[in-house]
């Protein structure tokens, strides 16, 4: 039985409409990079990343501006017909900002706190209580983040003391796990204690590594049943950024552990926010976790496909069914799970397209210049000539009306 599995119903976690925990789907989310106190800005970016299918978004509350500035952001995105949950992150004065701002702490969904960055001494406790205390008088759900590049250092240190007195000390790294760990369960017990339902806990202990990150996650599982938040806290840029983050979460999510996850892509300066929202469904996607949209399955090309044509097409047509879904959603049940099969040439091309619900099978170098279309494994028609691209969209058009309709049956 997996972890997952055995979590309780009873200790599902609602933010706004998302449920997370308890066997619910796994959850998508995302967060901004603009200056909250920018209101244009931000309002526009996370009606960016809730467009591309982001569930949970999160936006930096650091200062009394931001803190100012969320009721705003968060009645302009309802006003859009946006109904995100907003959730606030709070380092080093989330227990002023909090109760200073009654208006902010009411607009969000939920609050993000990290242990390590609370404060110190006798003022962490009372911070810490001071946060817990604003989301149990709102019932707010609460996400105790720990990350290991802000570790509690005081916690670190008294477990690090108690090591090296022990006549079998333990390594460096499990010092630091078990930290980590320590950090996030003493926090939600410390939480509960003052008030907070069990069933408004998230949990989140992340690291950069990939090893790390799955014996961490393996453990913790092992020991509570909160919801888990999983993603790498710095994953990267580009392919090392998407690499890393699945290489982790899959392994974790293949287990059943993990309820909700975001992948910590670095953009490119002035890039699209939004492809860590992609990067994540597709993650959930291709594991059958999940689906989100119409699945393009492509050939890479060899030395039998000169031609960039069939490159080209599955892109134009992977773009397409990602454009028409905020659209195909509501109106055809069922049709993200299709598959679409854009190949380059006959050695593989019309036995991959008959395992699609559709699928085209482009000539290669020196084959006859037609383009067979197989619909749910029956050879359907046959293209040619200057606009098979588009003859082909019109098919997709059409079988998406015909199968995914309400009254239609769905394949």
């Amino acid at each position: 039985m997996s972890v997952k599995a055995l979590h309780l119903v009873d200790n599902q976690v609602k933010v706004g409409r998302i449920v997370m925990g308890g066997g619910a789907p796994v959850v998508v989310q995302s967060m901004t990079n603009t200056d909250t106190a920018d209101i244009e800005a931000t309002v526009e970016q996370v009606a960016q990343l809730a467009q591309a299918g982001s569930e949970l978004v999160r936006i930096t509350v650091n200062n009394e501006a931001a803190a100012a500035a969320v009721p705003e952001i968060t009645g302009r995105l309802l006003e859009m017909g946006i109904d995100v949950p907003i959730v606030g992150d709070f380092h080093y004065n989330g227990h002023k900002l909090l109760t200073r701002f009654p208006d902010c702490a009411k607009a969000l969904s939920k609050y993000r706190i990290n242990p390590g960055n609370v404060g110190r001494g006798k003022k962490k406790d009372e911070q810490f209580a001071a946060m817990i205390e604003v989301a149990c008088k709102y019932d707010k759900p609460v996400r105790i983040g720990v990350n290991w590049g802000s570790l509690d250092q005081v916690l670190l240190a008294s477990m690090l003391d108690e090591n090296a007195k022990s006549t079998q000390p333990r390594p460096l790294d499990e010092i630091q796990r078990e930290t980590l760990i320590a950090s996030a369960l003493q926090s939600a017990e410390m939480a509960e204690n003052l008030g907070l339902a069990h069933n408004k806990i998230i949990i989140s202990c992340k690291t950069s590594s990939v090893q790390e990150l799955i014996k961490t996650y393996r453990e913790l599982a092992r020991r509570c049943d909160y919801p888990l938040h999983l993603g790498l806290t710095e994953a990267g840029m580009g392919s090392k950024g998407i690499v890393a983050s699945t290489a982790a979460l899959a392994v974790l999510l293949q287990e059943g552990i993990g309820d909700t996850i975001r992948i910590s892509l670095t953009p490119e300066p002035g890039g699209d926010r939004s492809k860590e929202v992609i990067v994540a469904q597709e993650i959930l996607q291709t594991m059958g976790l999940r689906s989100f949209t119409p699945m393009v399955i492509a050939c890479p090309g060899c030395g039998r496909t000169t031609s960039t044509y069939f490159q080209k097409l599955a892109e134009d047509i992977q773009a397409y069914l990602r454009t028409q879904m905020p659209i195909w959603g509501k109106q055809y049940p069922g049709v993200e799970e299709m598959n679409v099969a854009v190949m380059g040439c006959v050695v593989n091309g019309p036995g991959e397209s008959k395992h699609a619900n559709i699928g085209i099978s482009l000539p290669g170098t020196g084959e006859r210049p037609v383009a067979p279309v197989f619909v749910d494994g029956e050879r359907s028609i046959t293209l040619k000539g200057d606009h098979i691209a588009e003859e082909f969209q019109a098919i997709i058009e059409a079988y998406v009306q015909k199968n995914y309709s309400v009254n239609s049956t769905t394949p």
